[in-house]
């Protein structure tokens, strides 16, 4: 594999985009938003810049690692020639099935097609291809140039051979893979999302305050992170479709996501990238502070 193919310029594509770039391939940059596609291409930029300053990576590395990643607008323009095709774009079953189409029809037929779902089954998502047997999960973690875990998950139809290339790739990129079956939110969020519920059921039950919360779990449990801190980083809408699709996936209403965070998330409260959640943030400040709505 050479050439390679990432759909969507989100955190997640872009992040995708720089690891690849990073490792030497090929890569193609896809994003229907020309803005998208800009802002893509500069935080993969400005996060090299970051790497340059812990030695990771020097400005002749940034150079060569650029010139790697071509922009695209037009999906048909961008997926003659590659050897794999990521999608990262919204965790939306009805928005991946669609791209999946337009893949299938404009890839190569040798071209594995694989998605960065966090959650939503493979299975499904193959079934709106001709080539089933070549569509396969990578879900990487955020940020992807940093986490070393990719959950390389395999649909119903999905070939040996197929999981053993990306098993094989994801190693080359410097990742760790974990092979998983096709299950709802595979091993990660299966195991996540329900930390991150109780932690809202419980402030929502007043049993203790967002800080509160969040120390128990750090200090306590060791956690780098707290879960409500986490859920603002991973986005509450987020959150919130990866339970939806465990609850209604396995039907067992321990998945039932919390009324609070179907609230803010009603409300546009997404956490970081709108500027709040259970936390403010303000562009620039490191200083967390808890949202007003939970003094």
């Amino acid at each position: 594999m050479k050439r390679i193919a990432v759909i969507g310029a989100g955190t997640m594509g872009n992040g995708i985009a720089h690891v690849f770039a990073q490792a030497g391939f090929e890569v193609k940059l896809i994003d229907i938003s020309e803005t998208a596609l800009e802002k893509g291409l500069a935080t993969i930029s400005k996060n090299m810049d970051r790497q340059i300053k812990k030695g990771i990576l020097t400005a002749k590395d940034k150079k060569a690692c650029l010139a790697n990643i071509h922009g695209f607008t037009d999906l048909r323009a961008g997926l003659p020639g590659v050897d794999l095709a990521i999608e990262a774009a919204t965790e939306s079953l009805a928005v991946k099935t669609n791209i999946f189409r337009d893949m299938d029809a404009h890839a190569p037929k040798k071209t594995i097609l694989a998605t960065n779902t966090s959650s939503i089954s493979i299975t499904r998502i193959a079934a709106a291809t001709s080539r089933p047997d070549k569509v396969i999960g990578m879900h990487f973690m955020n940020p992807v140039p940093v986490m070393k875990l990719v959950e390389v998950i395999r649909g119903y139809s999905t070939s040996d051979a197929v999981t053993n290339k990306i098993m094989r790739l994801a190693t080359k990129l410097g990742k760790v893979p974990v092979e998983v079956h096709d299950y709802p939110g595979f091993v990660a969020n299966r195991i996540l999302m329900p930390m991150i519920n109780e932690a809202i059921i419980t402030l929502h039950e007043g049993v203790a305050g967002v800080e509160e919360i969040d120390t128990v779990m750090k200090l306590g449990m060791a956690h780098p992170m707290g879960p409500l801190q986490l859920a603002d980083f991973i986005g509450l809408d987020v959150c919130l479709a990866i339970l939806n699709v465990l609850y209604e996936g396995l039907g067992n209403p321990k998945y039932a996501p919390c009324p609070l965070l179907v609230n803010m998330v009603t409300a546009g409260k997404l956490g970081r990238k709108t500027g709040e959640g259970f936390y403010l943030y303000t562009p620039g400040s490191k200083e967390l502070k808890v949202s007003p709505t939970f003094f």
